[in-house]
């Protein structure tokens, strides 16, 4: 659940962020009634992103065997994929991206462009929605679906709150700081996709796994309780992996370690409390 709460978290508050400053900026350049253009904006996004989010867990449901295992394998190498994209985004952006933002939608709201109010709510909450939906998706393949879901929903409802406290208080909030803590946990969580995935893909035939087991820690730590499953779908243990699953952990966290150096100029303090 834990899993499903941090992804709803952080992909619920940025799109909520967004709406917040929208909002905001409605509200201070006295054009409230375009404010309805932004709700039905954002409702649009959020069922066409509940839509898919059922597509792609039914999907995952109805298949069987060889099939199930590349379908699951390649979802969970998408979602890791579009993550790690997010998180280099967020890093490279920052705070940047809340000035731009506020500066279009002024623009469009002293213009009164109904339409521009629109899509800046269907397209910001479409994105976090279709990312939400497929790391959730990733998350349930490996762990009980409906906590997965019901952890999703969670994080979603906090961050609504959050966003209606940001727009009621005219909180600042330094979104650059934010993304950065979670961005963490969910490089994290994506490096253990990105080996499940691989451990898919192998239990179908399609890659090597060039030693199995490496090893075997279910007797230090079983998947089974409580502390294994939370960290097989956190931070992606596996008490009896691949090597190739090993390889892909570990090339995996370098890859992105090294890309978040070059973006930062220098090591990160938070990325080498994880190494």
């Amino acid at each position: 659940m834990i899993p499903g709460y941090l992804l709803g978290l952080r992909e619920g508050l940025e799109a909520a962020l967004i709406l917040a400053i929208t909002f905001g900026v409605l509200r201070r350049t006295r054009r409230t009634e375009l404010a309805s253009w932004a709700w039905f904006g954002a409702g649009s996004a959020a069922g066409l992103s509940a839509i898919v989010a059922a597509t792609l867990l039914a999907i995952g449901a109805r298949l069987e065997g060889r099939a199930e295992e590349i379908f699951e394998g390649v979802t969970m190498l998408l979602a890791a994929g579009v993550l790690t994209w997010m998180i280099l985004w967020m890093s490279i952006q920052g705070r940047q991206v809340q000035f731009g933002l506020e500066r279009d939608i002024e623009q469009a709201a002293v213009r009164r462009q109904a339409g521009a109010i629109f899509a800046v709510a269907f397209l910001a909450v479409l994105r976090e929605g279709i990312e939400t939906a497929l790391f959730l998706s990733a998350a349930a393949f490996q762990d009980e679906q409906l906590a997965v879901v019901l952890g999703g929903l969670a994080g979603l409802a906090t961050s609504a709150v959050l966003g209606w406290g940001l727009y009621r208080a005219t909180i600042r909030l330094n979104v650059r700081q934010f993304f950065q803590v979670t961005g963490v946990l969910l490089i994290l969580f994506a490096a253990g996709l990105f080996a499940h995935g691989a451990h898919e893909l192998v239990e179908a035939g399609l890659l090597p796994a060039l030693v199995d087991p490496v090893w075997n820690t279910e007797a230090l730590l079983s998947e089974a309780s409580f502390v294994g499953m939370l960290a097989r779908t956190l931070f992606g243990y596996n008490a009896d992996p691949t090597l190739l699953e090993v390889l892909a952990y570990v090339a995996y966290l370098g890859a992105v370690v090294t890309a978040l150096r070059q973006i930062s100029g220098e090591r990160p303090q938070a990325v080498a409390a994880v190494l």
